[in-house]
């Protein structure tokens, strides 16, 4: 025992070279940087431009470099790192081929869901939308990974304390997203949204936080804009542009998430605040799906938004691979059960909400993955 914790003490005394080969999605990358910063090792960020073929060169399961663009190949040169951290159709062949350029010495750990079998990554970090096969080298969380810390939300306050300040209590963070697989939020979802919410909030006499993502389509970002009503503060989405989200996340005393995101979802799940999950879906399409109630292809007829492609997913999942599409609401059904979301307009859960722990179970399974491979080598 007493050599296997000095190995232990070896690693962090001299901590694995990480890199944190980042996505070209935006919801990956968030999650490849909070698990390279709740490890506390040194990382290196790596960026990659990619060509054409890259998302081919994934589908078809090969250890390759080839979808990389030139100017970034640079940024994959020797030494190799320890550990690797990574998500993305376009990354996960290129991942494989680090690990086969470094002789194995290289672990690779990827997020989400991988095309190649499992077998060929050392720890697969999933959730349960992806519906992957237990294994020994598969960690399901509840939630997605996310860098919400008590930390991160006092400053954020602090920074835009004079934007909220002057706004009544309680504050209802509504946080929105956008079309996601089966569910679409278009211009007739975000008056609808802008309208309920706002009734909620002058019920509590209180303020809405909006805010929109970069996936929110413009005809809703005007839609949400034009009928919010009452005390809010809204801030659409811009790229570059400094944004108040984590300071809504710290100053709300409740949240509302549209549900197209479990990531949203996670990151407003850890504040362990009262979470609503707001449903895109309608009649037997709607998120908040009743067991035993079939659903039927006219039911797209009462949505608030039409999208064919949002049709076309619905299909996927109904007659094509598992492992083509999500199922979101298999989260939703583990949430509600933990006690750590309601749906919106229904009565939150009682009692205090549960603090997450996903990210720590992340952190440990890691840790000791990389002192076993520490004390293999010695």
């Amino acid at each position: 025992m007493a050599r296997l914790e000095d190995k232990r003490t070896s690693v962090a005394a001299s901590p694995p070279r990480v890199w944190a080969l980042l996505s070209h999605r935006a919801g990956e990358s968030s999650q490849i940087l909070a698990l390279a910063e709740a490890l506390a090792w040194p990382y290196e960020r790596k960026v990659m431009h990619y060509r054409w073929s890259a998302g081919a060169i994934g589908l078809i399961r090969v250890s390759a470099s080839a979808g990389v663009a030139a100017r970034s190949r640079a940024e994959l040169e020797p030494p190799w790192p320890d550990l690797l951290i990574t998500s993305g159709l376009r990354n996960e062949p290129v991942a494989r081929w680090i690990a086969a350029e470094s002789g194995g010495a290289t672990r690779v750990v990827f997020i989400g869901r991988t095309w190649a079998p499992v077998e060929h990554f050392d720890l697969l970090v999933t959730t349960p939308q992806y519906r992957v096969t237990p294994a020994p080298r598969v960690l399901e969380n509840s939630t997605t990974l996310q860098a919400v810390t008590v930390e991160k939300l006092k400053r954020a306050e602090s920074e835009w304390h004079s934007r909220l300040a002057n706004l009544p209590r309680p504050h209802i963070g509504v946080i929105v997203g956008g079309n996601s697989g089966p569910y679409t939020l278009g211009a007739n979802g975000g008056r609808r949204l802008a309208a309920e919410v706002s009734r909620y909030a002058q019920k509590l006499n209180g303020s809405l936080l909006v805010t929109t993502s970069s996936r929110t389509s413009k005809e809703a970002v005007a839609e949400i804009e034009s009928n919010l009503t009452g005390n809010y503060d809204f801030f659409p989405w811009r790229k570059n542009t400094p944004n108040p989200y984590f300071a809504y996340l710290a100053s709300a005393d409740e949240l509302v998430v549209t549900g197209d995101s479990i990531a949203m979802l996670s990151e407003a799940c850890a504040t362990c605040k009262p979470v609503s999950v707001y449903d895109l879906g309608r009649a037997t399409l709607a998120m908040r799906h009743e067991r035993g109630r079939r659903e039927k292809p006219g039911d797209w007829l009462r949505q608030d938004d039409f999208r064919l492609s949002a049709m076309t997913y619905w299909l996927l999942m109904k007659i094509g691979p598992r492992r083509l599409s999500r199922e979101l609401r298999i989260v939703y059904e583990r949430l509600l059960a933990e006690g750590r979301m309601g749906w919106f307009a229904e009565p939150p859960p009682a009692g205090p909400v549960p603090p997450l722990a996903d990210v720590e179970r992340t952190v440990a399974r890691v840790s000791a993955m990389m002192s076993e491979r520490h004390c293999d080598r010695d």
